[in-house]
């Protein structure tokens, strides 16, 4: 049975939508959720899963080659800067969180991530 507060409302929590890979951080900031392929034959978005947007790489995953290239592609793909995309976590790794800095919505970006996959 549900705890009642004392003004007598139930304080059940409400299930929270089930979090995708574009999220807001509690700074404001975008936050994508990426797994990078690299080596690939060419840069493309290749699906929008619950957990992660999978990008193929066109760069090794050498000397941050793979890592730059991934943003200058996300940043043509989103319409941003490249000063406005910074990869926060994952240099080494094929999981990696991305961050945009301008002020767009997670759904606009998801929005263009998945019109990027569609093509």
């Amino acid at each position: 049975m549900p705890k009642k507060d004392k003004t007598g409302k139930n304080t059940q929590k409400q299930p929270e939508p089930a979090p995708g890979p574009v999220t807001r951080d509690k700074g404001g900031l975008i936050c994508i959720a990426i797994h990078a392929k690299p080596g690939s034959k060419q840069n493309a978005i290749t699906d929008v899963s619950p957990e992660a947007v999978g990008v193929a790489i066109a760069a090794p995953p050498s000397e941050g080659e793979a890592n730059a290239e991934l943003v200058r592609y996300l940043s043509k793909v989103l319409g941003l800067k490249k000063s406005e995309i910074t990869l926060d976590r994952g240099c080494r790794s094929r999981e990696k969180l991305i961050k945009v800095s301008r002020s767009i919505s997670p759904e606009e970006v998801l929005e263009r991530l998945k019109g990027a996959a569609a093509e």
